[in-house]
């Protein structure tokens, strides 16, 4: 086995790492992983996350967490409501039969973040996680990499993974291909006791998805635990634009002021969305890493994740290929194709960036049709199945 005796170091406490972490630790890896959030109580933002069969799912079948996955999903979350600027629905499948069992064909079971970040973690063997780790740099050591955290000595590893999201560390290490910016501008807002703040709207929500299209301009939210629910008001615009408009993000006045300026001809049934959310607004302009992007395989470092294809949220692909990134990764490593770590890399990263590419190129595209004109009758048709 190539990593007998080998100190592996993950980068990053995400879905990913974490995945990658159980795997390898099923094959009696010594890994660890190095997470810069102070404890695993840090609150995970970002809204739920639906697994599909041949990713998510596929890694969570591999690491043997299939049976605590199904008692902490979200049945129902996947169901989708559409609507049109004026909160009118145009779409529905809340009230159709629907074969909502692991192992259909479509079925992309929901799951809180932070649930499923607990469930990774649970998994894992005491001490793995390094909490409160801020990476700031590594250097060649032996055969391996000598890594540089803020206030502590420096720690070695024979190999090297980032999976430290799209603002890696770890990646110029292994590429200088940079991301480029999609067009496209999130806003994202937390609703806490959503039913409470703003019951009109969650009542179209049903606990569910939500997604109101109108005038080149989304309204995208998601039911989330404990009633929380999040949402994103998302819109083509120059890469800087929002976060150099000298909008307040810590005030729910000027935020909806500017909804009121940004989102003209919506009905003021969002208004709310605005009023109580808890603060502050998160800006996230949208990047996307090249198709085409390639390189020569590290024989001590490679990255997964958004850390080697960050791509827009518009196919539901992100956590996706994160955690198929860890289960192909931990197979090349633990298995026996391969004579060395530089051979099981390059063999992971060739099929890594074919795969990521069309995955990227499919978010782009959606992105783009999700953000036309056309925007509410395209998608209608799409989740229609005409």
């Amino acid at each position: 086995m190539i990593l007998k005796n080998k100190k592996v170091a993950i980068i990053g406490g995400g879905p990913g790492g974490l995945t990658l972490a159980r795997l390898l630790q099923m094959g009696d890896t010594d890994v660890t992983v190095y997470e810069r959030d102070f404890d695993r109580t840090a609150r995970v933002q970002g809204s739920p996350l639906d697994l599909h069969e041949n990713s998510g799912l596929a890694a969570i079948c591999k690491a043997g967490l299939l049976e605590i996955f199904k008692k902490n999903y979200m049945p129902g979350a996947d169901r989708t409501t559409i609507t049109d600027p004026q909160a009118e629905v145009v779409f529905s499948d809340h009230d159709t039969h629907k074969n909502e069992d692991f192992g259909a064909e479509y079925f992309r079971p929901e799951i809180d973040r932070g649930t499923l970040r607990s469930i990774l973690l649970d998994s894992l063997r005491p001490g793995t996680v390094v909490w409160d780790s801020h990476f700031l740099s590594m250097e060649p050591q032996g055969e391996g990499w000598l890594m540089h955290f803020k206030d502590r000595p420096g720690i070695y590893a024979d190999l090297v993974i980032g999976a430290d999201g799209a603002r890696s560390k770890i990646r110029p290490y292994i590429t200088g291909i940079t991301a480029f910016y999609s067009g496209i501008t999130m806003l994202e807002g937390d609703i806490p006791d959503a039913e409470k703040q703003v019951p009109e709207i969650t009542g179209l929500l049903r606990g569910g998805k939500l997604m109101a299209f109108g005038n080149g301009k989304n309204i995208l939210m998601g039911q989330k635990t404990d009633g929380e629910i999040g949402f994103y008001a998302s819109f083509k615009t120059g890469e800087n634009r929002i976060t150099e408009s000298g909008l307040n993000f810590s005030d729910n006045k000027k935020a909806l002021e500017w909804f009121k300026n940004e989102y003209t001809e919506w009905s003021d049934i969002w208004h709310p969305l605005f009023e109580n959310t808890s603060l502050p607004f998160i800006p996230r302009p949208i990047y996307c890493m090249p198709l085409d992007q390639d390189w020569e395989a590290l024989p001590n470092a490679t990255i997964i994740g958004d850390a080697a294809h960050v791509m827009p949220p518009f196919a539901g692909e992100g956590v996706n290929m994160a955690m198929r990134d860890a289960l192909e990764l931990s197979e090349k490593l633990t298995g026996n194709s391969h004579l060395c770590m530089q051979e099981a890399i390059a063999s992971y990263e060739k099929t890594m960036l074919k795969r990521a590419s069309a995955a990227a190129k499919e978010s782009l595209e959606n992105g783009e049709t999700m953000h036309s004109e056309n925007a509410l009758e395209a998608m209608t048709r799409f989740f229609s199945g005409l």
